[in-house]
């Protein structure tokens, strides 16, 4: 489920529409939850599908580290690519930002993380990054680590209005991690390697 603070709007011709905040969200809240809502497809599901559904779940679902297509019941499945996202995904099945969000500001994912199928050329921001691979997850994951480490710590400092769709046992980790317990778990964790 994607941040209740947000709305569905048209962005441009190039990238269509995208999830904006229609509020202040403040780094380290949880923008994005996987819930009981959204849909996984295995791989030999997705090869069964007609063509027009096979298009549907790769414009508009990420790959997990099993290799299963997620698709998002709500404005999730709207979240465009962005080389400077403000949120990141964490190993524990929901997405963070990684800085305040303003209102009017879309929400960004960088799609390094999210196990494309295909190379894509990406809108020019300035970055030396260029193009999203399927294996930018192997590449990039100590500097998203890193951005992780710097914002976790926050979720307790914020209002979390997506934390009631957090599983006990993912409380229990975000609180051994809060308290020292357990190292953040690297988004590598995330990658599937087809």
């Amino acid at each position: 489920m994607i941040h209740p603070h947000t709305e569905l709007k048209f962005i441009n011709d190039e990238v269509g529409h995208g999830v904006v905040a229609t509020k202040f969200i403040p780094a380290g809240t949880i923008t994005w939850v996987l819930d009981e809502l959204d849909r996984q497809f295995t791989p030999q599901q997705f090869q069964k599908m007609n063509e027009l559904y096979q298009h549907i779940l790769e414009t508009y679902s990420f790959r997990n580290n099993h290799g299963n297509f997620v698709l998002c019941w709500d404005h999730g499945r709207f979240v465009n690519h962005s080389f400077k996202s403000n949120c990141l995904s964490t190993a524990y099945d929901f997405e963070i930002a990684i800085r305040d969000i303003q209102p009017g500001e879309q929400l960004t994912d960088d799609y390094g993380y999210l196990n494309i199928q295909a190379p894509f050329k990406a809108a020019n921001e300035g970055t030396k990054r260029k193009m999203v691979y399927p294996n930018d997850l192997e590449k990039y994951y100590p500097v998203w680590d890193r951005l992780l480490g710097e914002n976790f710590h926050k979720i307790s400092t914020v209002a979390q209005p997506l934390a009631p769709l957090l599983s006990s046992k993912v409380n229990k980790e975000i609180q051994a991690v809060m308290a020292g317990k357990k190292k953040l778990a690297s988004i590598l964790e995330l990658y599937y390697k087809s």
